[in-house]
């Protein structure tokens, strides 16, 4: 059984609570992007040299008068600044985790290089909140933030689960497939994890390009099976300093391309989460990883429901903060799979 002492008890229930806060740090994160509020405060830490963005508002005319290229948005402004709130919020919770982490260390059980490099990622993660803003909204800054966001919640989703399961005695050994001898239960789930981290940053690409409605249309793109395409200008990660990538920089060909190639991502992502899904499910060797690969199918199915949806929508902004958000929860799903199959 396990045999976990009280203080780590706790420090696992500090990590779950970090989950949540970075799950909403997230969707907060998506939401404020897709509104076109990533500059609501072209400035950092502050907004407009203010500590909130009321304060900003109620000085308009000298925040105007130092910031004339960028006049104050009220309702953008304090999109941007709650999403600040949040984000400080879940790095004084990594901070407590990992002060919690060093004076426990002694305890066999308790995690304590894991929180420190949460505490350096956080760290980084400020950094590019702060790149983010400075440089513009450059599409390759917005990736890793992203990730950097997910790479937190994915450490937290780690370090809230027990080490080692508890004793499942009783339970029937479960036949492994024929498919077994080529890749393992614990192998097929790193492939997934690393096919859905890469189809969250195509998903963060099209995102930051504004290429979500490049093709309005579904199942065809622009009312093709294979559209015209610029390949060679979607993907160039680096295009200089000093260019404002609010709205958008590419032509239309290339936002197609991204858009295109971010559909066939989700093509594949289905494939191998679906078969992990379904191995999970069928030969798990514990309840809790065949339960773990149920959540896994059904977050997939509704992310798979909710992409097309709203491109037939066009993009509306609840559906398509919905998108990032169950986005997150399958990368929690799957990160948590990893860990159960590696106890």
């Amino acid at each position: 059984m396990n045999t976990e002492s009280l203080r780590v008890v706790y420090f696992r229930r500090m990590a779950v609570i970090g989950v949540l806060l970075a799950l909403c740090v997230i969707v907060m994160g998506a939401w404020v992007r897709l509104s076109d509020a990533g500059l609501g405060c072209p400035d950092w830490p502050g907004c407009y040299g203010h500590l909130t963005a009321g304060a900003a508002a109620k000085n308009a005319e000298a925040v105007n008068a130092a910031f004339p290229h960028r006049p104050i948005e009220y309702h953008k402004a304090v999109k941007e600044m709650v999403h600040r709130y949040f984000a400080t919020a879940l790095g004084l919770m990594c901070l407590i985790l990992a002060s919690w982490a060093i004076a426990n260390r002694h305890d066999p059980e308790q995690p304590v290089v894991l929180p420190l490099v949460l505490v350096g990622l956080v760290i980084f993660q400020g950094l590019l909140g702060m790149w983010t803003v400075t440089l513009l909204l450059k599409p390759l800054i917005v990736v890793l933030h992203l990730l950097g966001g997910l790479a937190t919640m994915s450490l937290l989703v780690w370090l809230a689960m027990p080490k080692k399961r508890a004793a499942t005695a009783g339970e029937p050994a479960r036949r492994q497939p024929w498919t077994a001898r080529w890749i393992s239960l614990p192998t097929l789930a790193l492939a997934g994890l690393i096919v859905l981290v890469a189809q969250i940053a195509l998903g963060g690409w099209t995102s930051s390009n504004y290429a979500a409605l490049a093709c309005p249309d579904f199942p065809t793109c622009q009312n093709s099976y294979w559209p015209e395409m610029d390949a060679s200008e979607a993907f160039v990660l680096w295009r200089g300093l000093g260019i404002d990538y609010e709205g958008g920089v590419l032509d239309h060909p290339a936002r197609v391309a991204i858009h295109f190639v971010h559909r066939l991502g989700a093509i594949v992502a289905a494939i191998v989460l679906g078969a992990l899904s379904i191995r999970a499910c069928r030969f798990g060797e514990t309840r809790a990883i065949r339960t773990a690969g149920a959540v896994v199918g059904i977050i997939l199915i509704a992310q798979l429901i909710l992409g097309p949806v709203m491109v037939i929508r066009a993009l509306p902004l609840a559906l398509a903060t919905a998108h990032n958000g169950v986005a997150a929860l399958l990368l929690l799903a799957v990160v948590r799979l990893n860990r159960l199959v590696r106890s």
